[in-house]
Order: structure tokens, then C-alpha cells, then sequence
């Protein structure tokens, strides 16, 4: 197994940060899109229905999509020799757990789009407004420490 990963290696890192591109994109839109749904929507409206619909397809179509391939081409660089994953170094356990916080906040949005679907979201546009700084911090992380091995 270990021969075809290393086989497939390039590949498999293009279609990891690929799939982290998408991943992080619907990421940062959706809670974009609850500070519009929940300050600028009448609940029950065209619109409020328009904005579930959106949300819905963004997560459903792009997020989930994109986060099942980020992990499954992150596993597989794990288990590539070549991609120099060692665990007795800090950075792979640096990333692992933003990438976990990243996967919880991915949860978290679904969570909320069921809350507007349901009409029972209680969060201000403030809350989804500081929650979208999330992913970002969490891709400082990542980043860094894969760039920076630290």
C-alpha cells in the first residue's frame, strides 16, 4: 500500500489542498450568509426561504463534499512516507487538532442552518459575525504548521 501511495503522492497533495481550497471557501461563506439571513430576512419570507435554500445547497453540494475529500487525501498523505509526517515532532499534532477544530465548526454550521430550517435560530448576526473568524484562525494554524514545522 505504502508503494502506490508513494506512486500517487503529487497527486494526492494537489487534491488535498484543492479540497481544502473548497472546504475553507464554503467555510468562511456560510456563517457570511446566517449575519445576512438572520439581519436582513422576515422569517416565513421568499427570501428567508430563498437564503435556507442557499445555505442548504453551499453545505450540502460544497462543505461536506469537500471536507470528506480533505480528510480522506489528508489520511492518505499520512500514511505517504514521502510526505514526512512524524509524530514525534509538535507541527502534525498542531494541525491535526485545527483540523479538528475545524471539523467541529463545520458541524456547528450544519447544526445552525437546521435552526433556520426549523425557524428556531435564537444567535445574532454579532454571534455568526465573530464565529466567522473561526475558520480563519484555524487556517492560520494549519498553515503554519505545515509550512513552518513548528
Amino acid at each position: 500500500m505504502t508503494d502506490f501511495l508513494a506512486t500517487v503522492y503529487p497527486w494526492t497533495k494537489a487534491l488535498h489542498i484543492i479540497s481544502v481550497i473548497a472546504w475553507m471557501a464554503g467555510m468562511f461563506y456560510l456563517p457570511r450568509l446566517f449575519v445576512y439571513h438572520v439581519e436582513q430576512v422576515e422569517p416565513g419570507s421568499a427570501t428567508d426561504a430563498m437564503f435556507q435554500t442557499m445555505e442548504r445547497r453551499l453545505l450540502r453540494a460544497i462543505i461536506n463534499p469537500a471536507s470528506i475529500a480533505t480528510w480522506c487525501f489528508g489520511l492518505a498523505l499520512v500514511f505517504t512516507p514521502q510526505a514526512g509526517v512524524y509524530w514525534t515532532e509538535i507541527w502534525p499534532w498542531s494541525k491535526a487538532a485545527a483540523v479538528l477544530g475545524m471539523t467541529w465548526f463545520h458541524h456547528w454550521l450544519a447544526l445552525r442552518r437546521k435552526d433556520f430550517a426549523n425557524g428556531t435560530n435564537t444567535r445574532s448576526g454579532r454571534t455568526y459575525r465573530m464565529m466567522n473568524e473561526l475558520p480563519t484562525l484555524f487556517l492560520v494554524i494549519i498553515v503554519f504548521s505545515v509550512v513552518l514545522k513548528f
